[in-house]
């Protein structure tokens, strides 16, 4: 990580820090321009490039903030940036018809937007809706729509959004830009917020194996509780890795996307699984509290997990990839670097 990237995870972890448990921190974080990162400055975001905006998702992450982070800077402002949208101040959402429940249809002077979209991510806060539906993406008002309350496992709010006919101007529709589609941004987006969560899960193992005594010793100095401690660490790192490696590979034409985006998000949904179950072994039943922070990190990670596809569909959608290409290592690893 370059010296810029160090900077802004500092000064995003300290104003994190400062405002766990506080309100008031998406407004800080706003007034810091810190919540337009990777949307660009014409659109009225803060400029800069995915993997600053990466490293604000793990940032958020490792903090476990309850915020739009991923929805705002990595999904809905981005696609309507390149759809030529507005992209309104505050908190922004994002979700695509899959299940043919919404319908988009022309009318006399513009559109009409009807049907329901399920678990929306923050529906409930967001300023704007960007609806992907029929090959084109809508800028809704969420005021517009009926919005019944969900939440994950986690209690961050997976909302169903219901249409009414609702009826949109022609400069609030436009189509859908070249680039990932949502299933595939939100996919990695998700799989860098494991990532950060899967760090902190770590570093609270770590300092409660150091702590707790158990006939006369740290449980750090038995060897299974050293095992679970190195394969948590081994996990946590390649999760890092993998994550940096498919950012850096989004403004790279020659990478199938599609590809690396599947093959990281398997494997991060399975490390995500293992850095849990292991963490809750290191903690025993103290890790499943609601007064320990351990859990505010494996509720997130198995929520994340099982959103924008998990990793049995993306392992699926990799083998569909790799059985129709003629060089399925390469189309994971990308082209073998040339020796000088």
């Amino acid at each position: 990580m370059n010296d810029d990237l160090k900077l802004l995870e500092a000064t995003a972890a300290d104003i994190f820090t400062a405002y766990q448990d506080r309100p008031g921190l998406w407004e800080e974080l706003e007034e810091a321009g810190l919540t337009g990162i990777g949307i660009p400055e014409e659109a009225g975001g803060s400029g800069g490039d995915a993997e600053m905006a990466a490293v604000m998702l793990r940032t958020a992450a490792y903090h476990a903030a309850e915020i739009p982070m991923a929805e705002t800077l990595w999904i809905a402002g981005p696609l309507l940036a390149a759809a030529g949208l507005p992209v309104p101040a505050g908190r922004l959402t994002a979700a695509e018809s899959q299940d043919g429940r919404l319908a988009l249809e022309r009318s006399d002077d513009g559109w009409v937007l009807d049907g329901t979209l399920r678990r929306v991510p923050w529906a409930r806060d967001a300023a704007r809706i960007a609806v992907v539906v029929d090959g084109r993406v809508c800028s809704v008002e969420p005021s517009r729509a009926t919005v019944v309350h969900g939440a994950n496992l986690a209690g961050e709010p997976r909302d169903d959004v219901s249409f009414d006919a609702v009826a949109l101007t022609v400069d609030q529709v436009a189509e859908v830009p070249e680039g990932p589609s949502i299933q595939v941004r939100g996919a990695l987006a998700r799989s860098i917020q494991l990532s950060g969560a899967a760090q902190r899960a770590l570093e609270h193992s770590l300092r409660y194996a150091g702590e707790r005594r158990q006939f006369g010793r740290p449980i750090a100095a038995f060897q299974a509780v050293q095992q679970y401690l190195a394969t948590l660490a081994g996990e946590v790192a390649l999760l890092e890795l993998a994550t940096r490696s498919a950012v850096a590979g989004l403004d790279d034409p020659e990478t199938d996307l599609v590809a690396v985006v599947a093959a990281v998000r398997a494997n991060a949904c399975r490390a995500a699984s293992v850095v849990a179950e292991l963490s809750h072994q290191v903690h025993g039943a103290i890790g499943t509290t609601h007064e320990h922070d351990l859990r505010r990190s494996t509720l997130r990670l198995w929520s994340w997990r099982e959103e924008y596809g998990n990793e049995h569909q993306w392992a699926a959608a990799l083998g569909l990839l790799a059985a129709a290409a003629e060089d399925p290592w390469h189309l994971i690893t990308g082209p073998t670097p040339t020796r000088s």
